[in-house]
């Protein structure tokens, strides 16, 4: 269960505003709940980037650190792969994976934000972002880029060997 906390010295009742959302306050302690999901310092945790991936382009690495999901084990299943990345849209350097990943349990979309590395199903493409974007529709996140950002702007296309970290 997500729990998210705020001091609040109010008592207020519970509130059920959705498909399993909560708004609980109880002498002094106001949060936010989700059945059903995990709690924030699991949560945290499983987002930390346990697995690694190293993009190498022309002997320079941009390092990410992966999120676990099904998607995400479904890239990784398809490693060591060398591909070229492309800009699109002034946003994102992109680059069309040879066979599509699984969906299965992801959100119907993601906000990407600078460093994010996603996949976007309707397309089948791989996406590495170097500017903020708005929320998109069947948008994946896979993780989110730990260093060598930099290395996007170099190029409008290039080359990369993606391979798990040491």
């Amino acid at each position: 269960m997500l729990v998210l906390h705020t001091m609040n010295l109010i008592h207020r009742p519970i509130w059920m505003l959705g498909s399993g959302l909560f708004i609980v306050s109880y002498l002094g302690f106001a949060g936010i709940a989700w059945a059903g999901s995990e709690s924030v310092q699991a949560q945290n945790e499983s987002t930390q980037g346990n697995i690694e991936i190293v993009l190498n382009v022309e002997g320079q690495d941009i390092v990410v650190a992966l999120e676990d999901s099904a998607t995400t084990r479904d890239f990784l299943s398809q490693l060591p792969l060398t591909l070229t990345f492309e800009d699109h849209n002034g946003t994102e350097k992109i680059s069309y994976l040879p066979r599509r990943l699984s969906t299965e349990g992801a959100p119907d979309g993601y906000d990407p934000q600078v460093g994010t590395f996603a996949y976007y199903a309707p397309w089948g493409n791989l996406a590495l972002y170097y500017k903020d974007f708005v929320y998109s529709r069947s948008l994946i996140n896979l993780g989110s880029i730990t260093s060598g950002l930099e290395v996007l702007s170099q190029s409008p296309t290039f080359t990369v060997t993606i391979t798990l970290a040491d």
